[in-house]
């Protein structure tokens, strides 16, 4: 049975701040939690006005502590920014304090811009075999200690913290079936290379320590309100935000405005139908048949939602319509 679960990336609403952003990222955490998703992931953006979970870590600390039974996870930590030590540590500190609940994905983008990808590594020196080779140290410090190891993570060491790898191109598919671990394809913003990239995992998957058979995860967008009109005007924000980053402009994710896409020209509605071509818009009728229409074509293990709602008690209603179709809570 496919299993569903959240990713929000903290968004700050015009006239709103990032204070409010995580505390409302926490309150969607813990009622998505009573509403049955599996888990719910934050993910590493830097230098973007409008996303609050920068300090990933911390934030996964924060909606941990104040949530009980839910998964929490990076989706995901983009490994070049940082050491392999330094990630086994936060995650081995943060699987200490809340054990059975931390997941840890892992890019290989940098998830910025290049002056500030230069900002957080002093260096853009590096080839395309260091994300691999990061990924395996990293798996060893949450190994065993052996003996004449010199260096270790603390806390880290032997704990059961899962890997996923994290991409939206056959190069992070290639590298999870190899190394035997679950794949999560991005598909909720580059849907481009979704179903080459699933047969690619799914035919060269090594079983391994962690894993014994392929497990897929793959993004959707999801805006559900009580009618369709509803649904498309709470998209129109996500689709604002996309084409101001497109042009260079990030900022703080904008109110939904009636007819947006009816001003747009064609080359800017094609381009969005292409990066939204993952999602689902509408009542809860057509929310259900979207969903299920996009597990058939996937076959997916796991799909994760994410709703870019300009307002909070809206995007907490949408997870909430898609939790009772999906029959997840009862009405």
């Amino acid at each position: 049975m496919t299993a569903f679960s959240v990713l929000d990336l903290s968004p700050i609403p015009e006239g709103g701040n990032a204070a409010g952003a995580l505390h409302h990222t926490l309150e969607l955490a813990q009622h998505a939690e009573r509403w049955g998703y599996r888990r719910i992931w934050l993910a590493e953006h830097h230098n973007m006005p409008g996303i609050a979970s920068a300090a990933t870590a911390v934030v996964i600390g924060f909606v941990a502590n104040g949530t009980s039974t839910i998964r929490v996870g990076a989706g995901g930590i983009m490994l070049p920014n940082h050491s392999p030590l330094v990630i086994a540590e936060q995650f081995g500190t943060l699987a200490t304090l809340f054990p059975g609940r931390i997941d840890l994905g892992l890019g290989r983008a940098p998830g910025t811009d290049q002056k500030t990808s230069h900002a957080l590594r002093r260096t853009l020196t590096g080839d395309v075999n260091q994300f691999p080779r990061d990924v395996v140290e990293l798996q060893h410090y949450f190994q065993d200690v052996v003996s004449g190891q010199h260096v270790r993570a603390v806390p880290g060491a032997g704990l059961d913290v899962p890997l996923w790898i994290l991409g939206s191109s056959l190069f992070g598919a290639q590298l999870a079936a190899t190394l035997g671990l679950p794949y999560a394809f991005a598909s909720h913003f580059a849907p481009a290379a979704l179903m080459p990239a699933l047969e690619t995992y799914r035919s060269h998957f090594a079983p391994s320590a962690q894993l014994a058979e392929p497990y897929v995860m793959v993004g959707l967008n999801v805006f559900a309100a009580d009618t369709s009109a509803e649904a498309g005007l709470l998209r129109s924000s996500a689709e604002q935000s996309i084409l101001r980053l497109r042009r260079g402009q990030p900022g703080l994710l904008p109110p939904p405005v009636a007819g947006f896409r009816e001003r747009l020209s064609e080359p800017e509605r094609h381009m969005l139908d292409q990066v939204q071509a993952c999602s689902v818009v509408g009542d809860p009728r057509t929310v259900e048949t979207g969903i299920e229409e996009f597990v058939r074509h996937t076959d997916a293990d796991e799909v994760i939602i994410t709703s870019h709602i300009f307002d909070h008690h809206a995007r907490l209603r949408s997870f909430r319509l898609t939790a009772e179709v999906l029959g997840l809570v009862q009405s």
